[in-house]
């Protein structure tokens, strides 16, 4: 098949894609619009001081627990780069020794 063909369909439909896409933007940032009164969508500045010094306090009388994100655990972020690397290592050590012998091998090389 002609490859200009295939590369225009792509593009076309990556672009229709995004058109028809859900137009949601994520604004974690704000609480929300601010009210004539100051007040904003979600609550009111007063009060998100108030739930961060609560959330500081409950890290501050439990030293131990931690920020919930296992780093060294199986379940974790180093655990799981460990596991990956050690499947795909071997899956590529594998393919390289079945290379080097067999039908296809080239001749003098074992």
């Amino acid at each position: 098949m002609n490859t200009k063909v295939i590369f225009a369909a792509t593009l076309i439909a990556v672009f229709s894609m995004g058109y028809y896409a859900d137009n949601t933007v994520a604004f974690a940032q704000y609480m929300g619009n601010v009210g004539s009164e100051g007040q904003t969508g979600k609550y009111t500045l007063e009060e998100a001081l108030k739930l961060q010094r609560l959330r500081i306090e409950l890290v501050e009388a439990n030293p131990d627990a931690g920020s919930g994100t296992p780093m060294l655990g199986a379940d974790g972020v180093f655990g799981a780069a460990a596991i990956s690397a050690a499947v795909f290592g071997s899956v590529a050590g594998a393919l390289f020794l079945k290379g080097r012998s067999g039908k296809y091998a080239a001749m003098g090389r074992g």
